[in-house]
């Protein structure tokens, strides 16, 4: 693996000659820095989907800005649910975003909670199946039509609530398989038929490479800004995930888009969750290197914001990173300086 400060160094210097210079307001940009820290308590409803008689529990986390935000929506890990990652979606909630947090029956906790302790790894197992990760995937979407739904309503209470020319999406694990499917991610006969155009960014925590096609057919066609966040120990003991499978999607993305690839020293699969993990003596670093480059991610693509923009692709980084930690990025043949969305149509 090869050290972060010469790998920082380099494309700083390389981004420094294409971009002219790292803009005067990026020193003065601090991702981490919470213009109010009184958190708007979150709101927990659910969205009835009548066409496929399924209920869809959401956490919305909202900024204290009462004008139009832009959306940010999460998916869980297997066996997880709307309360998943809350650390990123009070942060980016405080930030300035609206948060939606959802739960997808059939893979969320009701998988394990009311089964015996031996069973329960069998039956996370199970629960990855084609008919769920599409529920998923369909689940996205509804969410989507509902919140285009209510901020039009004048009498709901997020009427006008919803910047939704700028939505991004997000999730851990099986929440970053979702990710991947409704951002741009192709599959075997059906293509990208799941691929959502009204999605303009998206985040993965602990990336997934599919086994059954490769990458560059899964992930040739993403249209879209994609960060990708991993650890050198995020491995997973359900379909027996490695390290280098989720390091084969960086690679693997097509030039015209701007792409990203964290990856931490030392971080497991728990270390981008809200619990403790398997180990004790977690790093407290950690938490900080995501929320900071999460949100100057969406702040770049989702705002527009130069100085974030400065701060990611120059020297930001490497401030608040371990000296293992590895960062990488490449900026897109079509990046223009201003968020990016995907092309109109299927």
């Amino acid at each position: 693996m090869q050290p972060v400060s010469l790998g920082l160094r380099l494309a700083s210097a390389f981004l420094l000659i294409l971009l002219g210079g790292t803009p005067a307001n990026a020193r003065d940009y601090d991702p981490l820095q919470l213009a109010n820290d009184k958190l708007t308590p979150p709101i927990d409803l659910s969205i009835r989907d009548r066409r496929r008689d399924r209920d869809i529990p959401i956490r919305v986390y909202l900024p204290h800005t009462k004008r139009p935000a832009p959306v940010i929506l999460f998916s869980h890990g297997l066996g997880g649910s709307r309360r998943a990652c809350g650390y990123c979606g009070k942060h980016w909630s405080a930030r300035g975003y609206t948060v939606i947090a959802m739960q997808h029956t059939g893979s969320d906790e009701s998988v394990w909670k009311y089964v015996p302790l031996r069973e329960r790894l069998d039956a996370l197992r199970k629960s990855t199946t084609f008919q769920a990760t599409k529920a998923r995937f369909e689940d996205v979407k509804t969410v989507i039509d509902q919140i285009e739904e209510w901020n039009t309503k004048e009498d709901h209470q997020f009427h006008g609530r919803f910047d939704l020319e700028n939505i991004g999406m997000s999730g851990h694990s099986y929440g970053a398989a979702t990710t991947q499917g409704v951002s741009g991610q192709s599959s075997p006969l059906l293509g990208q038929r799941f691929t959502d155009r009204r999605i303009a960014a998206a985040l993965m925590f602990s990336p997934n490479s599919p086994r059954m096609t490769k990458p560059d057919d899964a992930f040739g066609k993403v249209a879209i800004p994609w960060m990708l966040m991993t650890g050198t120990k995020d491995t997973s003991p359900i379909n027996d995930t490695t390290v280098a499978d989720r390091r084969r999607v960086y690679p693997a993305l097509p030039q015209t888009i701007d792409r990203y690839e964290l990856v931490l020293e030392n971080a497991e699969h728990h270390a981008f969750g809200d619990g403790e993990g398997r180990r004790r003596n977690r790093n407290p670093n950690h938490h900080r290197v995501i929320l900071a480059l999460s949100t100057a991610f969406w702040d770049t693509k989702l705002r527009g914001d130069d100085a974030a923009r400065g701060w990611l692709h120059g020297d930001g980084p490497k401030s608040i990173m371990a000296e293992k930690d590895l960062w990488q990025l490449a900026l897109g043949k079509q990046d223009s300086g201003s968020p990016q969305s995907s092309p109109d149509g299927p």
